[in-house]
């Protein structure tokens, strides 16, 4: 199976590193690595693939800043060609920034089964820009891996089938845990 996991900015390293850890340990799975490049700083990036322990991206699309719409928009110019290159099974995604939202709304549109890690969360404030990244992200989504028993809640709630929702722990913890 090829995963393809998308991170775009620091709370995205930090939930991917075990993620990926985990799967590269499965002979039966192809992980591949975008960074999208939404935080590109060595102190918000760089640094956090270093001292996390994960691998290079295999590519970087450097989309840099820009508002919400624009960098929502570059990254999916620059990443739908490479999601037709790779032919991915699924494309993986973390928590609720741009990247995560533009990373979803692209595989889903080419058919590509969609998993969101950090599932569920709600501020229940649709003027934060990250609550519509969660709900939109959330209903893209073939395999919503919630952290806490309210994103369960909440995606029933939303008429998510809870045959797509899985609990599976908090990957911050784990960071935390290993780390520490």
């Amino acid at each position: 199976m090829k995963v393809l996991c998308v991170v775009g900015a620091r709370p995205n390293f930090m939930k991917a590193a075990p993620v990926i850890e985990a799967l590269r340990k499965r002979p039966e799975m192809s992980v591949m690595l975008i960074h999208t490049g939404q935080h590109y700083d060595c102190q918000m990036s760089a640094i956090f693939f270093e001292e996390l322990g994960l691998p290079k991206p295999d590519l970087d699309l450097e989309v840099g800043s820009g508002s919400h719409g624009m960098q929502t928009g570059q990254i999916m110019i620059r990443l739908e060609p490479v999601l037709q290159q790779e032919r991915p099974d699924l494309v993986m995604v973390f928590g609720d920034i741009n990247s995560t939202v533009a990373a979803a709304l692209c595989a889903a549109k080419l058919g590509i089964k969609v998993a969101h890690v950090e599932a569920g969360l709600r501020s229940f404030d649709r003027a934060m820009p990250e609550e519509l990244n969660r709900i939109v992200t959330d209903h893209l989504s073939d395999y919503l891996f919630v952290t806490e028993p309210s994103g369960r809640k909440n995606l029933i709630r939303e008429g998510i089938a809870e045959e797509k929702i899985f609990f599976v722990g908090n990957v911050m913890v784990d960071t935390l845990l290993k780390h520490r």
